[in-house]
């Protein structure tokens, strides 16, 4: 099914892509490590973003082995402000399955990418065209949308019967010798002219077979399935201060920003006079509090609704890890739900 379309992407794309192609640091050396690297860091991000995050993380960690072996909090640190924390959680997990079961030297098979930790169909191929020339596609949302437009299709984008007949179609015409320039041709479409509004249709390669272009169809495209509404949280944050230090702790080892460094916290919404009885049971002695401030953070599933109190202490209680603003900025990673309070 669309076999036609499908088969005039290759011959419509590689030329454009050789004259188009935007200048990206992990293009220039395609070794797998460095695709493995950027293709995490652009899931749910965008590459403007992610141009510094790459160049220090690779700076900091270079080679599989130095991450296998980097400090949980380094990485965490590196990782700030990226969000999606489990993915360089799994980052660290396949460096060390490369390390054991692999010799240090990245698969170069799909199966065996795929059987990394975090990695998924989407990341294999994309390592497994661009680094090792192999036909296995990359189907992302970017692709998603490409091939429901170039098609026509209606069918819900979010089903994985679509998804995986998507990857099929495109499979079956991978140019030999062209796997990895076909592969980031079709990222590169997605990203600069197949946008999700007003897509650029007078500089695609693909206008004149596009069956979306040729009925005007092209803002109804992709069809998804409707989103479910996001789950609500109300929390009250404690910006605890005792001797210009600051009290941090651990979140728990499982579930959302799992083992994170974070502020103080509990469920619900606390007006002053509850807050500070909070903080004596704390044991940190609160002494005032300094400002109180409301900020909202979104993840891909739940919001949350956060009370932020900034309370001076006369106690720098056990069970809180107190740390300067400068040892804070040099050495803690803290996710961007709690790390936004310190733009107060």
């Amino acid at each position: 099914m669309h076999e036609e379309e499908y088969s005039r992407l290759p011959g419509a794309l590689l030329p454009w892509y050789a004259a188009n192609r935007r200048d990206l640091p992990w293009r220039r050396e395609p070794e797998p490590y460095r695709v493995w690297i950027s293709e995490i860091m652009l899931q749910q991000t965008r590459v403007e973003a992610v141009l510094g995050y790459y160049a220090r993380f690779l700076a900091a960690l270079p080679t599989v082995k130095d991450l296998a072996e980097a400090d949980e909090q380094q990485l965490y640190k590196l990782w700030e402000g990226l969000g999606y924390y489990s993915r360089v959680r799994n980052l660290k997990k396949a460096a060390i399955q490369i390390m054991e079961r692999h010799g240090g030297v990245f698969p170069d098979t799909y199966e065996e990418i795929r059987a990394l930790a975090g990695i998924g169909p989407y990341t294999a191929g994309a390592i497994a065209s661009i680094c090792f020339g192999l036909p296995r596609a990359a189907v992302d949302g970017n692709v998603l949308r490409i091939a429901a437009r170039i098609t026509g299709d209606d069918a819900p984008i979010d089903l994985q019967k679509t998804r995986e007949g998507i990857a099929a179609g495109l499979e079956a015409v991978y140019p030999a010798g062209a796997c990895g320039d076909f592969t980031q041709a079709l990222m590169e479409l997605g990203a600069t002219v197949c946008l999700p509004r007003n897509p650029r249709c007078a500089a695609c390669p693909a206008a004149g077979f596009c069956r979306a272009k040729a009925a005007g169809t092209q803002a109804g495209l992709p069809v998804r399935l409707p989103k479910k509404a996001r789950r609500e949280e109300t929390w009250t944050v404690f910006m605890l201060v005792c001797d210009d230090r600051i009290a941090l702790c651990r979140r728990p080892s499982e579930g959302l920003l799992a083992g994170m460094w974070q502020l103080p916290n509990v469920p619900g919404v606390l007006e002053p006079e509850a807050a500070m009885e909070a903080a004596r049971q704390m044991g940190v002695g609160p002494d005032r509090p300094e400002w109180v401030v409301k900020r909202p953070h979104i993840f891909t599933h739940v919001r949350w609704e956060m009370t932020c109190y900034r309370i001076r202490c006369t106690v720098c209680a056990d069970g809180f890890t107190w740390v300067t603003p400068a040892e804070m900025q040099a050495d803690y990673g803290l996710p961007t739900a709690f790390r936004q309070f310190f733009e107060e």
